[in-house]
């Protein structure tokens, strides 16, 4: 299933969403986007398309500690792929409770249910039988959508058409095969640390396996000095695979701290891989790189022996967790 959900991603951008409940979706001056896991990766994803939007991504229960004023200005957007998540329907009841400016993004669950009894605005996501990170395309969509970004909606549109996910299937399964054994470490800018942080997350849901991420420069003034790379000291660093997200339009100094660090790993012997940033447009470079990713970490599932839709952790974890 994982390589036909890779390869029809480009069809989730053509989605229409359609505001249910419009008439009662109030305008707003900010937006906190209330999800976990795939949903909010989504919201992550915003930051990165426009730095200064005043967007608050809340990945937990309850609301974000802003004063009243704040949260009154704010549209608060529950977000959960399964509509089940009960960190976000606890922020969506919270909200709803203090009278504030709700609205709702899902398949169905709970939440969906809670948008129709209260007259909620909300989008209902199609139900496709895919992980929630599978999705990303289709919530972006629809968060833009509830934030009145027509004009970005018809540049991801476009893109539908454009983005050829088979293309880099080849590309994704040569990462996989370098990284191979390895706990792969995801390298970026800050401004595009959301992308990084996507790649880490399929490693760990897809690949089956420990992954970690960090920014340029912060990572230059502190983790790398977990790297020791004098010979005979380097027992730990070459368990490590790093990926170095490299992007044109980033700062002129952070790129060439990319280079020098790339060059100071490669020198030591660790393995370096590197996946430029490819498009014209913010939104292409974001979805071509997470297309690299889905398929690095399905590969390095398949490589590694294990089975990139398994999820019994989880399962298990919520199992053990749920309100008895």
């Amino acid at each position: 299933m994982i390589p036909e959900t890779i390869k029809k991603f480009s069809q989730q951008l053509s989605f229409n969403p359609v505001i249910e409940n419009a008439s009662k979706l109030r305008s707003a001056k900010s937006f906190i986007i209330a999800g976990m896991g795939g949903s909010h990766l989504a919201a992550d994803l915003l930051k990165t398309w426009d730095p200064s939007a005043p967007i608050i991504v809340h990945s937990n229960y309850a609301l974000p500690h802003l004063s009243i004023e704040e949260l009154k200005q704010s549209l608060i957007i529950a977000s959960s792929y399964s509509g089940n998540t009960e960190e976000t329907i606890d922020s969506f009841e919270k909200a709803r409770s203090r009278k504030l400016k709700v609205a709702a993004i899902s398949t169905g669950g709970k939440l969906l249910k809670l948008a129709k009894k209260y007259d909620i605005p909300f989008i209902q996501l199609p139900d496709v039988k895919i992980q929630p990170r599978s999705a990303i395309g289709f919530s972006v969509v629809a968060m833009l959508k509830l934030m009145g970004e027509e004009k970005e909606l018809t540049k991801i549109k476009q893109l539908s058409r454009q983005i050829k996910p088979a293309d880099t299937e080849k590309e994704g399964k040569m990462l996989a095969e370098k990284l191979r054994g390895l706990t792969p470490i995801i390298y970026s800018s800050a401004t595009n640390f959301p992308i990084a942080y996507n790649w880490k997350i399929r490693f760990n849901e897809t690949g089956k396996i420990p992954a970690f991420c960090n920014a340029i420069p912060e990572a230059n003034h502190n983790e790398i000095l977990g790297f020791v790379l004098d010979k005979g000291a380097e027992i730990f660093s070459k368990r490590f695979g790093f990926i170095f997200l490299n992007d044109q339009t980033d700062h002129k100094r952070n790129k060439l701290r990319m280079e020098i660090l790339s060059g100071l790993y490669e020198k030591a012997g660790l393995t370096v891989a590197r996946a430029d940033l490819k498009g014209k447009t913010v939104w292409e470079k974001i979805f071509n790189s997470l297309i690299l990713a889905d398929w690095t970490s399905y590969y390095a599932a398949k490589l590694h022996g294990f089975d990139p839709e398994e999820e019994n952790l989880v399962d298990k974890f919520k199992e053990i967790i749920k309100p008895k």
